[in-house]
């Protein structure tokens, strides 16, 4: 009997065992992936690791985490994602981003390494997302440059990133119950202070038992405080922590000083520095817990990705963690399960519901050769799939890398904000000094803790999570619809748009065209039979509709294929030259109008039909006309953007009367017909000067005037998560969703401007009151996390919002 790996239970074989040392014990995992999870919770940063498969001994280092170990190709798959040649991405994630003022600074010194592309911190949920040139700089100097910042990184995998998280909760937890208990005793204490005993002889037992009290209060509860405050000085750099720190220590050492008899008319503050780090522990633990409740609908996503997949192996069978599964390898798929990873039917049928991809409600059939996709439903019946992507390369994947890369995205917001951050933080400690400063003449007690409170109240944690945190609940309100932004700009563009330009075929019309006739002056089957042979050379649309309608299998011998973008191709039969396309691309290449033919088409195409012309040599020989259906909510989602009060343009390659005849039936009355890509791109670079521009297209053939446009969106598909050329891909074949984007995007700039002008309510009201010594620190530390839970319960809103 095999032996059962050490992080997963599922049987080892020795094909694929990896042995790695844990804490001195040498345990056996059931392939590489489990083994570098298993590796990070543990946080075995003690002595040396070894690989049976690579038979290399990898270092640990003096860190928390042993950085060699990532940097070993075996461990290399569960974590890096593709990118362009010569560079390597990954997220990182770090339990100790808390402020805006942590992102700033990680992300300006990472940036200053030579060889780093790009790093985007985020602070809701403390991910780090780093480019870097692999032969400039490798992951470990990336890694030991954050960790001697204080921010301590791993590789993000889920659940390496919920355990890890777990355990940070279970250390938070710890410390707040020790300075609950901590602060229970010492009201206790202050009552009896306040009530009298403060005269009596016990005055100064109670003093020393508030002083035992607070002592390990401060520097056990405390101590994350306190570490980054010290981290941030030694970097010299002021985070957040560094006057969060000051104000406890000030305070405490006051009351010591007190204590030891240097002062006589001075009181003791034990009890304000013991509530004042349970008030904010409690604050950063609701924070924290309100963030990830905020933040489920990118969650959610992952979830619906197995952990787990039966593989064949010969004539058995095998379970085995996705990050485990290669391409190549095959797959059992049993009726009620939700498919692993994409894939290839080899065997068996099938119906699967993909209304995760497409938003189509039907399931679709699958047979030997059809695809699958991870995150799919199986239905019905059990199937074999050959694995055709990693688990990070999934339709899936790309779809949550999209969601969760949009938090990544800085729009000019953001990066304004961060910018100010760190002069809002030296701002705080001159207010501190200059309060300090002016009530000292009255009394040092009354001057330190004014300080205090202006020390704690004016944390810059609501002002830093104003924009981010809007951001991040819409990007997964807008998963959960099937729209996927890209570009976090696109939230904050989408709401300003004055023009909205749609590309027709494909776009406005469902783009399955269907042969509605043909005209011809040589033989049909002939004349087919040509159309054919040369069209099934072509990836249109309309070829494709030509070549299913014929149904031709003697297809002719086809040499020097060639096509024009937008126009039609050439090729040559018998060394006879033939060209399909509209009637100018024909006109243009020196082919003379059939005014018989002429007449037939243009009636057609009044009607909205599209006319695709063959000629030879010397004439044109006819055309065959085909239809495209109009996509069910067009004609609404047009009419509610002119009640928006946008102006819509239609865009086509098509003949003018077709794209009239599309264009009156949907109500639109801007329309430029027989258009290039490039010249679409032209056309909205006009439009830009009357306003902004939002481009709408298959992301495509639309690519130039998608990149053009101020913002874009691809109507796309499963396959298509990946278009790169626009801001925002939708997931459906309907255009209900542009209406969606752009009130999303409506609500979010309306949440983020509420949460900045209540960030600077706040400030604004709170700082002069606690100059004013108006505000004990007690005080502040109560308010301070209560502002950020309410610009987190805010953003929140954007959830219930239609």
């Amino acid at each position: 009997m095999n032996d059962t790996c050490y992080h997963c239970s599922l049987p080892v074989t020795n094909s694929n065992k990896v042995q790695i040392t844990i804490k001195d014990s040498v345990q056996d995992f059931c392939c590489a992936g489990c083994a570098s999870v298993c590796q990070t919770i543990h946080e075995a940063g003690l002595g040396a690791f070894y690989s049976q498969q690579t038979a290399s001994l990898l270092p640990a280092v003096d860190l928390e985490y042993p950085l060699e170990f990532y940097d070993s190709s075996v461990f290399q798959r569960p974590f890096l994602e593709a990118s362009d040649s010569g560079t390597k991405t990954m997220n990182l994630i770090s339990d100790t981003i808390h402020c805006a003022a942590c992102v700033w600074l990680i992300e300006r010194a990472v940036s200053s390494l030579e060889g780093v592309v790009w790093v985007r911190a985020n602070l809701t949920d403390k991910r780090i997302r780093v480019r870097w040139v692999d032969d400039q700089i490798d992951l470990s100097s990336i890694m030991k440059k954050l960790a001697d910042l204080g921010y301590a990184a791993m590789p993000y995998e889920q659940n390496i990133a919920e355990s890890k998280q777990q355990l940070k909760n279970k250390k938070m937890l710890y410390r707040i119950g020790f300075s609950a208990f901590t602060m229970m005793n010492l009201l206790w204490i202050s009552v009896a202070m306040y009530t009298g005993a403060s005269g009596g002889e016990y005055h100064q037992y109670f003093q020393w038992l508030g002083f035992a009290l607070a002592t390990p209060t401060l520097f056990y509860a405390g101590y994350p405080f306190l570490k980054n405050a010290y981290i941030g000085v030694k970097n010299r750099f002021m985070n957040m922590d560094v006057p969060i720190s000051i104000g406890a220590l000030s305070t405490y050492f006051y009351s010591v000083y007190v204590l030891f008899g240097f002062s006589t008319k001075g009181e003791v503050y034990f009890d304000t520095v013991v509530n004042f780090i349970f008030v904010i522990l409690i604050g950063r633990y609701l924070e924290a817990s309100s963030k990830k409740s905020a933040l489920s609908a990118s969650s959610s996503l992952q979830q619906l990705q197995p952990k787990i997949a039966l593989v064949k192996s010969g004539n058995t069978e095998q379970l085995k963690p996705i990050g485990a599964i290669a391409v190549g390898d095959v797959v059992v798929l049993k009726p009620g399960e939700r498919i692993a990873v994409d894939g290839m039917v080899l065997s068996g049928g099938t119906e699967v519901d993909e209304s995760l991809l497409s938003g189509e409600a039907l399931p679709v059939n699958k047979n030997k050769g059809d695809e699958v996709f991870a995150g799919t439903l199986n239905t019905h019946g059990s199937i074999e799939i050959e694995v055709t992507k990693l688990s990070r390369q999934t339709a899936l994947s790309q779809i949550v890398d999209l969601v969760e890369s949009t938090k990544m995205n800085k729009s000019k917001i953001v990066c304004t904000i961060d910018k100010i951050i760190p002069y809002f933080v030296w701002t705080t400690l001159l207010l501190a000094t200059i309060t300090f400063i002016y009530w000292y003449p009255q009394g040092f007690d009354l001057a330190l803790l004014s300080a205090t409170s202006v020390l704690i109240i004016t944390c810059p944690c609501a002002f830093g999570l104003a924009t981010p945190m809007s951001i991040a609940v819409a990007s997964g309100v807008a998963a959960k619809m099937k729209i996927l932004i890209k570009n976090g700009d696109a939230l904050e563009v989408l709401s300003k748009i004055k023009h909205v330009v749609f590309d027709k075929t494909g776009t406005l019309t469902l783009g399955k065209f269907r042969v509605t006739g043909l005209e011809s002056k040589i033989n049909r089957t002939k004349f087919l039979n040509i159309m054919v042979s040369i069209e099934k050379h072509s990836e249109h649309p309309l070829a494709k509709a030509i070549v299913d309608y014929a149904g031709i299998d003697n297809n002719l011998s086809v040499q020097e294929f060639k096509t024009t973008p937008g126009e039609g191709v050439f090729a040559k039969i018998d060394s006879k030259s033939y060209r399909i396309g509209n009637l100018n691309y024909l006109v243009k290449h020196s082919v003379h109008k059939d005014n018989t033919l002429f007449d037939k088409a243009n009636a057609l195409e009044k009607q909205g039909q599209t006319c695709i012309w063959c000629a030879d040599e010397d004439e044109i020989l006819g055309f065959v006309s085909l239809s495209d259906e109009v996509k069910s909510d067009a004609k609404a989602v047009i009419n509610e953007l002119h009640q928006m009060g946008k102006t819509v343009t239609m865009l086509s390659g098509d003949s003018q009367q077709v794209a009239q005849a599309v264009a009156k039936h949907l109500g639109i009355k801007h329309v430029k017909a027989q258009v290039l890509p490039s010249d679409k791109a032209n056309h909205i670079k006009t439009l830009q000067a009357d306003g902004l521009v939002l481009m709408v297209g298959d992301g495509i053939n639309d690519a130039p005037a998608l990149v053009q446009s101020d913002s874009s969106i691809a109507i796309g598909s499963g396959s298509d998560v990946s278009v790169d050329s626009a801001d925002v891909v939708v997931l459906k074949n309907t255009l209900a969703p542009v209406i969606e984007a752009i009130t999303l995007s409506k609500n979010t700039q309306n949440t983020i401007k509420q949460n900045i002008a209540f960030a600077l309510f706040y400030n604004a009201l709170m700082v002069p009151l606690a100059m004013m010594a108006k505000v004990t620190p007690l005080f502040a530390a109560i308010v301070m996390p209560i502002s950020s839970l309410i610009v987190i319960g805010n953003a929140a809103r954007l959830r219930s919002k239609k």
